[in-house]
């Protein structure tokens, strides 16, 4: 194990009885926009990859080309490019709707169609046997924002992907802009829908969120995208996500008091406006359990939710663990 990730400390523990089962080490950082470290655990300066966490900034430049307008997108598309839906019908249709209304198909996506994400939907799919088409794919809204940008600015779809196209290019510059950062000579790979994924140190992702949260040192076009990234998700939760799924219940009960994305690989990311905090947090065994109650806590800690809201939201927030019978069997429980 690298030595930093020895380092980083634990943060949920699994129980089983009266004992500490397994454990999940990681780290995180809350940030204010002016760079103020205002909490953290474990090396915020490492490189990660921030995955799909990051879908709120890459939605950034969608909003500020002017497409929402142009197109008489609602806030329902808005969502759907900061999501990585559970690729339910509702999702799909819409995203096949979206993208007829900016005259080009479903065929045009660089994604891969994939079965439901929530094993109900996935079930209910396989029996109905539904032709499961790009549209299905976690991040086909992403890719659908991605595309209106490219018809409003009149630029070639083809292998927008691509690290090379206008779109990535764009999403790079947007993520230095954000995080104050040089991702030039940074690590870089594959996500799972094909594009790019950029190296990161945990600090300017923060950073980045923090001024998701309090933009107002930024330019009057970005302010007016941000804002209406926050709103559009707050209007339309469901989208983000979907049934079952944490980013949607926290933002359906917080509405736009958390703007929260998970990302794969144990990664998660969150706005609060009203506390003017950024967070970025990463579980280094890559667990999105760990990463949820690890959120969770910070979520509680820095007064992003009370008590009635813990309430509502226990089932994320105070995870079970039972058997095959559905008896209790332990916790999982943050442990910082």
């Amino acid at each position: 194990m690298p030595q930093s990730l020895a380092a980083n400390p634990i943060l949920v523990e699994a129980t089983r009885g009266d004992m500490v089962e397994s454990f999940h080490r990681g780290r995180y950082v809350v940030m204010k926009a002016d760079g103020t470290v205002v909490d953290q655990g474990g090396d915020i300066d490492a490189l990660m990859y921030p995955r799909s966490a990051i879908k709120p900034l890459l939605a950034i430049p969608f909003l500020e080309s002017g497409a929402v307008e142009a197109f008489g997108l609602e806030d329902k598309h808005i969502a759907l490019a900061c999501s990585s839906h559970n690729g339910e019908e509702e999702h799909a249709q819409t995203v096949k709707a979206w993208l007829e209304k900016i005259g080009l198909s479903v065929d045009t996506l660089e994604c891969a169609p994939h079965y439901s994400l929530s094993q109900a939907a996935g079930i209910k799919q396989a029996s109905d046997h539904v032709t499961l088409t790009k549209a299905h794919n976690n991040c086909s809204g992403k890719h659908s924002g991605f595309l209106s940008t490219v018809q409003q600015l009149g630029e070639d779809p083809t292998g927008y992907i691509e690290e090379a196209h206008p779109v990535q290019q764009r999403l790079i510059k947007v993520l230095e802009e954000m995080g104050d950062c040089d991702l030039s000579s940074t690590p870089r790979g594959i996500d799972g829908c094909g594009i790019p994924v950029i190296g990161m140190r945990l600090r300017d992702l923060g950073l980045a969120m923090a001024r998701m949260a309090d933009p107002a040192g930024l330019d009057e076009k970005r302010v007016d995208a941000i804002k209406r990234i926050r709103r559009g998700c707050a209007n339309a939760p469901f989208m983000v996500a979907g049934t079952g799924r944490f980013c949607t219940g926290i933002m359906e009960e917080c509405g736009e008091d958390a703007l929260v994305k998970v990302g794969a690989e144990g990664v998660y990311c969150a706005a609060f406006p009203k506390q003017g905090l950024g967070v970025a947090l990463k579980i280094d065994d890559g667990t999105q359990r760990g990463a949820e109650v690890a959120m969770g806590a910070i979520l509680r800690k820095h007064g992003v939710i009370d008590d009635a809201n813990a309430e509502v939201l226990k089932s994320y927030l105070t995870p079970v663990l039972t058997n095959w019978a559905g008896k209790y069997a332990g916790d999982l429980r943050p442990a910082f």
